[in-house]
C-alpha cells in the first residue's frame, strides 16, 4: 500500500481557519446560519469549523448540530448484520435558515443526499450549502458539488483518502492510499 500525505500538522490547520473565513464572507454574523456535521466522520470536522469560528467572531451562539444519517442511505438495508444509529444532536429547527452541512471527504455523493432526506425532519431550509475538508472529484453518482473545499483530489476509485482526526486518532492528517503496482 502506498501512501501519500495531503494534509497534516499547520497546513491542516490553515486549511481550516481559511475556509471558516470564506464562512464568514458569506455568512457574516451566523444569525440566519446553522452548522451540521454528518455523521460519524464529518462531526469532528463540524466541531473544528464551530469553535474556530466562535473564536474568530467572539460569539457562542453559533448554532451546530449532527445529524445521523444512517437510515437515510441507500445502501443500509444492504449490509450484513444489525444496522447500529447515531443520535442527532440537532436541538434547534432549521425552518428557512441557511444550513452549512459539513463532512471530511466528498466521493459519490449519496452521503450528502441522505443528509438533504434527514434534515428535512428539522424543517425546511431557505438554502444548503456543503463544506467538504477533501473533495474527491471525478467520482460522483449524483450531481452534487461543494461551495466550500479543503483541498480537491484527482484519484480513481481504487483508492482511498483517509481522514484523522486529533480527537480521535491523535492526529490532523489526511493521506491517500493506493494499491502498489507490480
Amino acid at each position: 500500500m502506498q501512501k501519500r500525505t495531503l494534509l497534516n500538522g499547520q497546513k491542516f490547520e490553515i486549511t481550516i481557519k481559511r475556509l471558516c473565513q470564506q464562512l464568514i464572507e458569506n455568512h457574516t454574523d451566523f444569525s440566519n446560519t446553522v452548522l451540521i456535521g454528518i455523521q460519524p466522520r464529518g462531526t469532528f470536522f463540524a466541531d473544528r469549523v464551530h469553535r474556530e469560528l466562535s473564536n474568530i467572531l467572539s460569539s457562542s451562539s453559533i448554532k451546530k448540530g449532527n445529524l445521523d444519517i444512517t437510515f437515510f442511505r441507500d445502501d443500509f438495508r444492504r449490509k450484513d448484520g444489525l444496522v447500529t444509529a447515531s443520535s442527532n444532536t440537532v436541538d434547534f429547527i432549521i425552518e428557512g435558515k441557511q444550513v452549512i452541512l459539513i463532512d471530511d471527504v466528498l466521493w459519490t455523493g449519496r452521503t450528502i443526499r441522505a443528509a438533504m432526506d434527514a434534515l428535512l425532519a428539522f424543517g425546511r431550509p431557505e438554502k444548503v450549502e456543503l463544506m467538504v475538508l477533501i473533495d474527491r472529484r471525478f467520482s460522483r453518482h449524483l450531481p452534487i458539488e461543494p461551495n466550500y473545499i479543503g483541498q480537491q483530489v484527482d484519484c480513481v476509485d481504487s483508492q482511498k483518502v483517509k481522514v484523522s482526526w486529533k480527537e480521535n486518532e491523535g492526529e490532523d492528517k489526511v493521506i491517500l492510499l493506493s494499491e502498489k503496482q507490480s
